[in-house]
């Protein structure tokens, strides 16, 4: 016999929509997916892509609870949804779901993301990562937990008593790529090339005195003079950022490590070098988060 679905969960990012139908007790019954992030969609036609995308689901589960995370409620995307202060827990989320209405009638709706001020002041924010993040701590079985999320603009969480009570934001991968893409370092690297000692060799030079602004004109230094060969040189300089922003978090336990398989394994290797222990989590946290907002709701969460 086929369960019924009792919560749709949508994870509807800048790149991507995977969307996730979930049985009572939180088996994932179908996953959906496709590349059709918000910045592929023109606005004003967000209804009409979810419907093509998941409409035949909203058919046959007419009453159940449709959670939406992600930029799809960033100023960019559908609706805009304001951000919730941490501490934040998925009752929380719950609470602060923010509804949409469908032509069809049906609500859906957003959840609002987290902000969070450090020690000076200065804001921090994440939309679609929260979800994740609970997501994975429910997963590991920790109430208690470093978690991150490596990326364009990497995330690291401290998650305390299941709840997010403080985290930053590292744009190391879109740094990375517009030095290599845009910057004179770009010239040393053989773009198809890696070197995976050679990235360790940048993991290691992380921690030598300069800084990052200097360290990185020693990539091109050092190729200048024979001593990093174009083949190696973005791996390098990978390695670098990534030991960079690892010193910057600086963990102080496990870190539980949530992203694409590749990168993940990197950033273990990373911590490795540096001294610490980093695990991966399982690549549905995203889904197991949404199913929790979902439940949440289904009990009178956050109300």
């Amino acid at each position: 016999m086929t369960a019924e679905t009792t919560a749709i969960g949508v994870d509807w990012g800048t790149s991507s929509f995977r969307a996730f139908r979930f049985a009572a007790d939180g088996e994932m019954l179908e996953g959906r997916r496709a590349q059709a992030g918000i910045l592929a969609i023109d606005a004003g036609e967000f209804e009409d892509a979810f419907e093509e995308l998941i409409g035949d689901w909203l058919d046959a589960a007419p009453d159940v609870p449709v959670v939406l995370s992600g930029m799809i409620g960033s100023r960019q995307g559908w609706l805009e949804t304001p951000y919730l202060p941490c501490p934040a827990a998925v009752d929380d989320i719950a609470g602060a779901l923010v509804p949409l209405t469908l032509a069809r009638g049906r609500v859906i709706r957003l959840a609002p993301g987290l902000s969070v001020r450090a020690d000076d002041g200065i804001p921090d924010v994440m939309r679609g990562e929260e979800v994740q993040i609970l997501g994975a701590v429910d997963l590991i079985g920790s109430a208690t937990a470093t978690v991150c999320l490596p990326g364009t603009h990497s995330k690291w969480a401290r998650v305390e008593s299941r709840r997010v009570t403080s985290f930053s934001t590292h744009m190391t991968g879109e740094v990375f790529d517009v030095l290599r893409r845009h910057s004179i370092l770009g010239r040393g690297i053989e773009h198809a090339a890696w070197d995976e000692e050679a990235f360790l060799e940048g993991v290691t030079r992380s921690g030598a005195e300069g800084g990052l602004l200097h360290h990185l004109f020693g990539v091109r230094a050092a190729g200048l003079f024979g001593d990093l060969a174009p083949e190696g040189a973005g791996a390098f300089l990978s390695g670098l950022v990534i030991g960079h922003e690892i010193r910057a978090a600086a963990p102080v336990d496990t870190v539980y490590l949530v992203g694409e398989e590749e990168l993940v394994r990197l950033y273990r290797e990373a911590l490795r070098v540096l001294g610490h222990q980093g695990e991966a989590v399982a690549a549905h946290a995203a889904a197991c988060g949404l199913f929790l907002i979902a439940d949440s709701l289904g009990r009178g969460g956050g109300r």
